[in-house]
């Protein structure tokens, strides 16, 4: 009777060693792909301080809140929502309204039409409204009448959606003090108003965060 040939002990050795550089490989892949994403939300937040000084400088207004918006750039909507607001040197109205007419909606039209972001400039056009690298709404509003998370300083704050702990975290390092319910970052379970969390963030968890300056 024939003998039936076996691996060796050095042979599985080796397939084992391939497997795990194969793995290794993954992990390290997907760890570069989080870092990326991690930066362009990031990059998302610190644009925006960009977005609105550069408009104030260049016209003296401020984007969405703009009442002579049509005279600075070619194109321009004016906000009508909400009502007798306009001049005020806010930008009023939800950062993830859906309303066409707000000042914190059509922000996204004046910083493009004026030349500070990239991105659709028609209000009806489905990707006119701007997403972050994990699909979720990033959006700008004044802090005056921002209640989604309480306690948080400064004149403005924009917000993002749908963003994995493991990158708040990193996000949180990158810009602010590490602490997710205190500083200028700060977190909320999406959907989930005034619930500020701590340091408690859970890698797979979705988040909403909010940067104020």
């Amino acid at each position: 009777m024939k003998k039936q040939a076996g691996f060796t002990l050095i042979e599985l050795a080796i397939v084992l060693v391939i497997i795990g550089l194969l793995l290794g490989g993954v992990l390290k892949g997907q760890e570069l792909i989080n870092s990326a994403k991690a930066k362009s939300i990031a990059s998302d937040l610190k644009n925006a301080q960009i977005f609105i000084y550069g408009y104030q400088d260049k016209f003296k207004a401020i984007p969405g809140d703009d009442a002579n918006v049509a005279t600075h750039i070619n194109g321009g909507t004016k906000a009508t929502t909400p009502g007798a607001t306009l001049n005020n040197a806010q930008i009023n109205g939800a950062w993830n309204s859906t309303t066409s007419t707000d000042e914190s909606f059509l922000f996204w039209q004046h910083v493009r039409l004026a030349g500070f972001a990239t991105g659709p400039t028609d209000i009806t056009d489905p990707t006119y409204l701007p997403r972050n690298a994990d699909s979720g709404r990033v959006g700008v509003q004044s802090i005056t009448g921002f209640t989604e998370i309480t306690g948080m300083t400064g004149l403005y704050v924009v917000c993002s959606e749908n963003i994995a702990g493991k990158l708040v975290k990193q996000i949180d390092t990158n810009l602010d003090d590490g602490d997710t319910a205190g500083g200028s970052f700060r977190a909320i379970i999406s959907g989930t108003p005034a619930a500020v969390l701590t340091k408690d963030i859970v890698d797979g968890n979705p988040y909403t965060v909010c940067y104020s300056f």
